[in-house]
This record gives structure tokens, C-alpha cells and sequence, in this order.
């Protein structure tokens, strides 16, 4: 046996405690593992692209997952660029374009993951729907093309002329056949150039039930639009566009109430709106009143803080509450100042 050289040979061996017993003894907690980070369908990372000394998107950054996003820019923004940069058309000059945490650029297994819809009119017009919604899907490799053939064109209700020559449509027409050949391979990924141009109040509503539907399935979808009621109707979120640079991005009302160098006015219409009117002025969150056309209108430069103080004021001048309507929260006032200011 070997002894311990720092200890005489003739001293005890040192005392071995006894471990507790296996009930006793309390087991360390697991690890927690850190939740998985969910990868953005969409990401657009500090984007520039120019052409010569023309900027046509200006360091733009953001990230899109599962709805719908309505893209919002007056003309020579920089949508229709910024689109193609998503789609794999067009190159970053600077910064980088995801689609499912992978590269937009030179990646053609990429389109399998993605539906576009262009502006432009790019559809031969001596194919029929159903001819060019095929070729579609057989460029995509879809495993039985005439059943997704089949299943695309009764999606944007083109059936009735699903035979007939494409050069023979109108441009509603045009439109839901160009929506067909992106959505035959059921893509992750849509992005829209304008989609409703051409359709009728019907089929934009029809439209808008579709992309509604795909989105509560998962799908990130993505468009452009210059007429402001559509976004307003269909998108979860907006992206604006002004100059080549990102103006603003989320829910537009959100935005709105975050413009606190802009008052907000709301309309009230009360059982008594001139002591109401009195006792609102007497308010800090209040700057404003105004009786016209038997409503009264409010101004405020703190939205939230007015929302609070309204039903209070209301209650100690014991005056009813019909109507209270903000008037410059639509979509069509914020991108009017955002592409103004």
C-alpha cells in the first residue's frame, strides 16, 4: 500500500465521509435549454442597391414572419426594387436579402420557397390560363402539375377561362392568371407587385379573402399597393417607403399614435357636448375644442393620455358617451405625413 509522503507511516489514513442516502440527496435542476429562435421568412439586413450614382434603396432593414405586409411608397420610392432584391433579381450593393435564413442572390432552389407576382405585364398572350399556369408548375417540379394546375386556377376563380388564349383578357384577368402561376407550387414565401391592378370590387375582395387565408396558414405575404384602402383593409403591418429609405414600419396605428409632434383630433358626439367640450379643456392632455355639424371635435397632442382622461371627465360632468372617433388615424394620414415631413 502507498502512503501519502506528507503524512508520518505510522498516522491514520484520513476519515472517508459517507456520501447521504440516494433519498436524501437533492439532484441538481436540469439545464434549461434555451427556446429556438424562430427564423424570419423575409430579412432584408442594411440593404443599399444603386445604379451609377442613382440611390434606389438607401440602408434598409427589416424582418418579415407569418401575415400579410402592405408595402406603401409614392412612385420612384423604391418598392419595385426592393421586391426584385427579395425575389433574387437583383443583387444587394450592400448588405444582405434572406429567405428562410438562406440567401436571396444566386440561389435557385430559392423559388421553390417563393411565389412572385410582378408589376409588369410578363405573360404570353398566346398561352391559355391553364397552359401558362402548367408551365408554372412544371418549371417548379411540382409531382403532378395538372391536379396543381387545376387547384391554382379555381383558386383566384379563373376556371371559366381557364381555355381561353391569355392575349384575349382583361387586366383583372391577367392579374389573377399571373397570381395562379406563382401560387401553383404552394410557396412559403408571396410577393405581390401591385396585385389588384385591374380587378374589379368582386375579385380585389375575393382576393383579398385568399391572402387572408394563406396568411392564418403560415405564409409570409408581402405587397405593394398605391391604393391606400386596400392596405389598410388586408395588411397586419405596413412598411413605408419614401426616397429610398425605410419611413416607417409596423401597424400603422401604432405609428400614428408615436407622431407626437402631429395632434391627434377625435370626434365625440355626447349628450351634452358643450359642458363636455368645457370640462375636456380644463384637461393638460387637451388643447382644443370645437363645436360643427352638431359633433365635437377634440385636439390632443397625447392619444393615450386623452383615451384615459375622456371617460373620466365624462363621468364627473355625468354626460353619456355616443360616438368617439379618431379622424386622422387612417393609413391614408400617416403615409400623407411620413412622405411629407
Amino acid at each position: 500500500m502507498t502512503t501519502d509522503p506528507t503524512l508520518p507511516a505510522s498516522a491514520p489514513a484520513p476519515p472517508i465521509s459517507a456520501a447521504p442516502p440516494a433519498s436524501t440527496a437533492a439532484a441538481p435542476p436540469p439545464p434549461t435549454a434555451a427556446a429556438p429562435v424562430a427564423t424570419p421568412a423575409l430579412e432584408v439586413d442594411h440593404v443599399s442597391r444603386w445604379y451609377g450614382n442613382v440611390v434606389a434603396v438607401n440602408d434598409i432593414s427589416f424582418a418579415l414572419g407569418p401575415g400579410v405586409t402592405g408595402l406603401l411608397g409614392p412612385n420612384g420610392a423604391g418598392k419595385s426594387t426592393l421586391l426584385h432584391l427579395m425575389a433574387g433579381l437583383l443583387a444587394a450593393s450592400a448588405g444582405a436579402v434572406r429567405v428562410r435564413g438562406e440567401t436571396a442572390w444566386r440561389r435557385p432552389e430559392m423559388y421553390r420557397d417563393i411565389g412572385l407576382v410582378p408589376e409588369r405585364e410578363a405573360v404570353p398572350g398566346f398561352l391559355t390560363g391553364t397552359e401558362f399556369v402548367r408551365l408554372n408548375a412544371r418549371l417548379q417540379g411540382v409531382a403532378d402539375p395538372d391536379a396543381a394546375t387545376t387547384r391554382a386556377i379555381a383558386t383566384v376563380d379563373l376556371a371559366d377561362a381557364a381555355d381561353r388564349a391569355i392575349g384575349t383578357y382583361s387586366k383583372g384577368m391577367r392579374q389573377r392568371a399571373k397570381i395562379a402561376g406563382a401560387l401553383v407550387h404552394d410557396p412559403h414565401v408571396l410577393l405581390l407587385d401591385e396585385p389588384f391592378n385591374g380587378m374589379d370590387p368582386r375579385q380585389r375582395l375575393h382576393m383579398m379573402d385568399l391572402l387572408r387565408s394563406m396568411a392564418a396558414e403560415g405564409r409570409t405575404i408581402l405587397f405593394s399597393s398605391h391604393i391606400l384602402e386596400e392596405v389598410e383593409r388586408l395588411a397586419d403591418s405596413i412598411l413605408v417607403v419614401y426616397a429610398g429609405r425605410l419611413a416607417a414600419s409596423g401597424d400603422f396605428r401604432s405609428i400614428r399614435r408615436l407622431m407626437t409632434d402631429r395632434p391627434h383630433t377625435f370626434t365625440v358626439r355626447s349628450s351634452d357636448d358643450r359642458r363636455l367640450a368645457a370640462a375636456l379643456m380644463a384637461d393638460p392632455a387637451v388643447f382644443g375644442a370645437e363645436l360643427a355639424d352638431g359633433r365635437l371635435a377634440i385636439r390632443t397632442a397625447d392619444y393615450e393620455a386623452f383615451t384615459r382622461a375622456l371617460p373620466r371627465v365624462a363621468r364627473a360632468t355625468a354626460v353619456s358617451l355616443f360616438e368617439v372617433a379618431p379622424t386622422d388615424d387612417s393609413l391614408e394620414s400617416v403615409f400623407s405625413y411620413l412622405v411629407r415631413r
